[in-house]
């Protein structure tokens, strides 16, 4: 791996989509600009036709250009966006950049990271789990074995319901003596009032209708879409027909709303929620006594379990 000069923070995942991972993110960028420290995003721009290294712009960039998750970050602190990490690095430190959060860099081992942290969905509910069987894609959710990712991590983010207190204690055993920092989603504001038409393209879009309904709001109906799905003209005006129809806003997530087209964003409410750590104290503790990855000595021997079958 190649040490870029500045500190590297991994944010990942073991699963194919969905865990949390860009909300994370970008809670992890804004405790350590807190912290004093010039921390900036690097993404490979999954869903944008830009190759990089690039600095997201929000003010020329679009998601098609860009993706959306880097424009979700760009919102808070720096972004770069590039097909080769090792070159983003490089040019994100010389843009003056002092540490460098890697969104979805679980599996990419180019850089040297002085910490790795995967983020596992809390929600067990219902026969969810958030490694399913265990098989690895496209037998199963998995991007690769269980055990195998989870040597390469120094530390689990369960990201947990709001409605659902503690994590499920099979769950916790899973991840041995790795320590685990419990975060939550929560809204950055109400919805809006009155009757609400909802959509989402992410990977789990049922969560976003149930997040707006815990939060009071009034859903008239509810379009879920594929993940990072590119919102033609036609679903849009398909939306604002119903909309029409119940005498409700339209309203979506801050990530898919960055999909729009521009002359559409005015008609759409974009609904942002946010991460935060149960033990912020803990976790800032975490980030600025990192040390370098090791090979796995702290899951061996932890006794995890094989995955749960549904």
């Amino acid at each position: 791996p190649v040490d870029p000069g500045v500190a590297v923070i991994s944010v990942g995942n073991l699963t194919v989509g969905g865990s949390g991972k860009t909300p994370i993110t970008r809670e992890v960028l804004r405790l350590l600009r807190a912290s004093g420290i010039d921390a900036q995003a690097l993404s490979r721009g999954y869903g944008g036709k830009l190759e990089g290294p690039v600095r997201v712009d929000l003010t020329t960039h679009t998601a098609a250009e860009v993706g959306d998750e880097p424009l979700m970050l760009a919102l808070d602190s720096p972004a770069w966006i590039a097909r080769d990490r090792v070159a983003g690095a490089k040019a994100a430190a010389a843009g003056g950049a002092q540490a460098l959060v890697l969104d979805d860099g679980h599996q990419n081992p180019a850089l040297k990271k002085m910490l790795s942290l995967i983020v596992v969905d809390g929600e067990t509910r219902d026969d969810e789990w958030p490694f399913g069987d265990g098989s690895v894609f496209p037998s199963g959710p998995m991007r690769e074995p269980l055990r195998t990712g989870l040597a390469r991590a120094d530390a689990v983010v369960i990201l947990m319901p709001s409605d659902l207190d503690a994590p499920d204690p099979e769950l916790l055993e899973t991840f041995g003596a790795l320590p685990v920092f419990i975060a939550r989603l929560k809204p950055a504001g109400p919805p809006p009032s009155g009757p609400l038409v909802g959509f989402a393209g992410i990977a789990k879009p049922w969560k976003v209708e149930r997040s707006l309904k815990a939060a009071g709001g009034q859903i008239a109906d509810f379009a879920p879409f594929p993940d990072h799905a590119a919102f033609r003209e036609d679903d849009l005006r398909f939306l604002a027909d119903r909309a029409e129809t119940f005498g409700a806003t339209l309203v979506t997530t801050e990530k898919d709303w960055s999909r729009l087209p521009p002359e559409w964003r005015a008609r759409v409410v974009s609904w942002p929620v946010k991460a935060t750590f149960e033990d912020e104290a803990g976790f800032l503790k975490l980030l600025g006594s990192s040390s370098p990855s090791g090979e796995g000595d702290r899951v061996s021997g932890g006794g995890a379990p094989a995955p749960r079958t549904a």
